[in-house]
């Protein structure tokens, strides 16, 4: 089995748009969306659930009104303001530290785990998915990444897949290094603009660090045939496979808009283009 993640360095160069593709070309795929801040490969794939997680992601304080003795111990070491003064704990203010727990005299102050978003594994036309939602605000989407991943990886042995394909996040923070465990070729999609340039260089330099090939895709290149030159240089410069380039077209977004992956959704040209992009990506992984 082959494992790749596709990222972008930034949002908006059409990551997702391509992995749909991937996964409407690859045959025996498992496909796991990492961006778990602002999933949406779900739009693509129509995805039907058949199993529910919850995601806990950290710790809250609870404290116990029959141990407590009122000392106000906790109230006076808690830097964030999360024990009131009669003495209750407020979820959305606890960092979950647990110094309240270490502190209380009495042991009335402890921890729970706190529920921070759902994961879910679905049916789809082109296989299962491994998705997820971490709640407004919350923390660990690192974490839940991982998790995701792993249950995919799980999925993808007992069915003997060919490809685990990770629709990864943007940027290069937690979530990006936890998508990129265990990977064997980086996909980077990037586009002809000043930004995407400089994202998709921090991007594969996060890869290299983990010692992680990566190949790269141009977006849109006619856009800014100067600027898709420039990419192929730095590429060829750095060792790092041309995967191939896709042309600016509406049909692109009107694909989103009807939540088709656009290698099916009738443009030939972009249908080549990702196709050939596929064959070449699948030669790239193997060698």
């Amino acid at each position: 089995m082959k494992n790749i993640v596709v990222i972008s360095g930034k949002g908006g160069t059409g990551k997702t748009t391509v992995t749909a593709s991937f996964c409407a070309l690859a045959e025996k795929a498992v496909t796991v969306d990492c961006d778990v801040d602002a999933s949406d490969m779900h739009l693509m794939l129509h995805p039907k659930i058949r199993r529910r997680e919850n995601f806990t992601g950290g710790k809250y304080a609870v404290i116990d009104a029959e141990k407590c003795l009122k000392c106000g111990r906790c109230v006076e070491m808690c830097r964030f303001g999360a024990i009131s003064d009669d003495f209750r704990s407020d979820i959305y203010s606890c960092e979950g530290c647990g110094l309240c727990a270490l502190v209380c005299p009495s042991g009335a102050a402890g921890m729970a785990d706190r529920i921070s978003g759902k994961w879910f594994v679905s049916d789809t036309e082109y296989g299962p998915l491994v998705h997820a939602e971490l709640g407004i605000g919350e923390e660990n989407s690192g974490k839940l990444v991982s998790r995701i991943k792993q249950a995919a990886a799980d999925i993808a042995e007992k069915i003997s897949a060919e490809w685990l394909i990770a629709d990864g996040p943007p940027g290069t923070g937690c979530p990006v290094m936890a998508s990129l465990s265990g990977a064997d070729l980086a996909v980077i999609v990037t586009e002809p603009t000043l930004s995407a340039i400089h994202d998709m260089k921090r991007v594969a330099a996060t890869a290299e660090h983990f010692g992680i090939r990566s190949a790269v895709i141009i977006n849109k290149w006619d856009i800014n045939a100067e600027n898709s030159a420039f990419i192929e240089d730095y590429c060829k410069a750095g060792n790092i496979e041309l995967l191939g380039r896709i042309s600016f077209s509406e049909a692109a977004g009107r694909s989103v808009s009807a939540g088709i992956p656009l290698v099916n959704f009738g443009d030939e040209e972009l249908a080549g283009q990702i196709k050939e992009i596929w064959k070449k990506l699948k030669e790239t992984a193997a060698a």
